[in-house]
């Protein structure tokens, strides 16, 4: 049987080569000193598995002299330089390796909290580069009996919290994504109130960057803060607004911050890098040796199950050819994922399960189903750390139960699925269907029968239904300097309604208070497909 060939396009530690070396039945081929074009037109085409770092761009170009490719393994936990839809087109895997990192990440976090408290770089530069013996000039604080506010508790920000509580430190985790026993057994406070966090003496951040979370701390929650605030960085750059964390520094609302990471990298010319009161560092969180050994053996590893089709750990796709799929049923694949979405934005709260229901041929893929259904509910918290592969393990890992049925088809239509979401607060249910050939419909949202595209930016407005509701919304919108560009009404038996609006333009929390203000007003939110 001729050997695999393992492509290593960037360069790792020796400890990962050496893994691949040593496999008699791999055929590694170390081509991290190559030109990139030789790179992908001459030795890509041989691989089997790529290993890829941030040097080499799995874009269009890469993947058309990729015939042959089973998997790529991003050495890593950034995949911003992957299509990783352009693999699952191709059946190609794409796979990181998002916790060998971990430790450096936890550690540099502690050392910018203790820099800040003590504004170690400072006294040091007086000292050494300036010659200066000033003491007094370095008074700092203690960590003692300081509020630490953790936003994100997952695999380093619950780490920082267990080393933060050796520094007898009072710590809070915000996390509306984890159960609260995650924290509480750890002997930290858990909160759903992001005030909470923002009322800490010191304030630190873990979360993935997403649309949720980008800006996610800016003027507003800094001027709720404690004067003299301590805000720490070590995540991912933009989770602070950078505008907001500049001003409040120069203002002294902050009085130090420790940034690892910025919006825009290499950040040579940033504007925090001219103030005196920030400990900055270049995008340090992986830059340890273990941590660069153990993410090299990780990926060898890997790669190498990757390779004899053992395994795909940590897989970030599809590990099938979208042209094995039945065509009919491609169009129900997506449109399942965007009611996924769709139904954990409507609910925007800790969900407890997940039910699919399927009524018709569909049936025959309830599995595939599922799994895009869950794909298109946790990626709204999760984003890229869920995916097609890893969706239902993530669900369980989370405390989510997953539950599947197959009716009998008594819709009048071809093929009906529904996903029905519980939260802790509350059942969301929500159908849809394809007509013709591709047309996808939601055509029940709870107990309303609607006929709605999933498109666009949506208000759902559940009201008593009496007269004049829809002119008081219309209105309120239009006073927003929104534009309806779609209205969708259903009732129900028990005198209420549920209007889908679309509109044109960002919904604002403005514009949801006045609606919900409204005395006909059952409940109000919005989602965006």
């Amino acid at each position: 049987m001729p050997k695999l060939t393992i492509v290593v396009c960037d360069h790792i530690h020796q400890k990962g080569l050496d893994i691949l070396a040593n496999d008699a039945k791999i055929n590694l081929i170390n081509a991290a000193d190559e030109p990139k074009d030789r790179l992908i037109t001459e030795i890509i085409p041989k691989a089997d598995v790529a290993i890829t770092r941030s040097s080499t761009d799995v874009d269009q170009f890469f993947l058309e002299h990729s015939d042959n490719l089973k998997a790529v393994v991003r050495a890593g936990v950034g995949v911003d330089n992957v299509d990783i839809d352009g693999c699952s087109k191709r059946g190609i895997v794409v796979m990181n390796v998002p916790t060998a990192n971990t430790i450096a990440a936890v550690e540099l976090t502690m050392a910018h909290l203790l820099s800040c408290v003590r504004k170690f770089p400072y006294a040091h530069n007086n000292l050494k580069v300036d010659r200066v013996w000033r003491r007094q000039d370095w008074y700092g604080t203690e960590l003692k009996d300081k509020k630490l506010g953790i936003i994100g508790f997952g695999n380093i920000g619950s780490r920082v919290g267990k080393r933060a509580k050796a520094f007898e430190m009072e710590v809070i985790a915000y996390d509306p994504y984890i159960d609260p026993c995650k924290a509480t057994d750890l002997d930290i406070a858990y909160t759903k109130d992001f005030n909470d966090i923002l009322a800490c003496d010191i304030i630190t951040i873990h979360t993935p960057k997403t649309k949720e979370t980008i800006g996610m701390v800016g003027s507003k929650e800094i001027a709720k803060m404690k004067d003299g605030v301590i805000l720490i960085n070590c995540a991912r750059g933009g989770l602070y607004d950078e505008d907001a964390l500049l001003e409040g520094l120069k203002s002294g609302k902050i009085a130090m911050a420790g940034i690892d990471v910025f919006n825009k990298e290499p950040a040579t010319s940033h504007p925090l890098l001219d103030l005196d009161n920030v400990t900055v560092t270049p995008h340090l969180g992986a830059n340890t040796k273990e941590s660069q050994q153990n993410i090299a053996i990780q990926a060898s590893e890997n790669a190498i199950a990757s390779a004899k089709g053992i395994a795909y750990p940590n897989a970030l796709n599809l590990p099938i050819k979208e042209s094995n799929l039945p065509n009919f049923l491609k169009p129900y694949l997506e449109l399942i994922q965007k009611m996924g979405h769709m139904s954990a934005q409507a609910t925007r709260d800790k969900i407890k399960k997940i039910k699919i229901v399927t009524e018709g041929e569909v049936s025959e893929h309830i599995n595939s189903l599922t799994t895009f259904a869950t794909v298109g509910i946790l990626r709204e918290s999760l984003e890229d750390s869920v995916n097609y592969v890893n969706a239902e393990f993530v669900a369980n890992d989370i405390g989510i139960e997953i539950e599947k049925e197959s009716q009998i088809n008594n819709s009048g239509l071809s093929n009906k699925i529904t996903i029905r979401l519980t939260t802790t607060n509350s059942i969301f249910k929500i159908s849809g269907t394809v007509l013709g050939s591709d047309t996808q419909r939601i055509i029940e949202i709870d107990e309303y029968q609607l006929d709605l595209e999933p498109k666009g930016k949506m208000i759902l407005f559940r009201n008593t239904d009496v007269p004049g509701v829809i002119g008081d919304v219309g209105h309120i919108i239009s006073s927003n300097n929104l534009n309806i560009s779609d209205f969708r009404l259903g009732r129900n038996k028990k005198s209420q309604a549920l209007a889908v609006v679309k509109v044109d333009g960002d919904i604002s929390e403005k514009l949801i208070k006045e609606l919900s203000d409204l005395e006909t007003c059952i409940s109000v939110t919005h989602v965006s497909i």
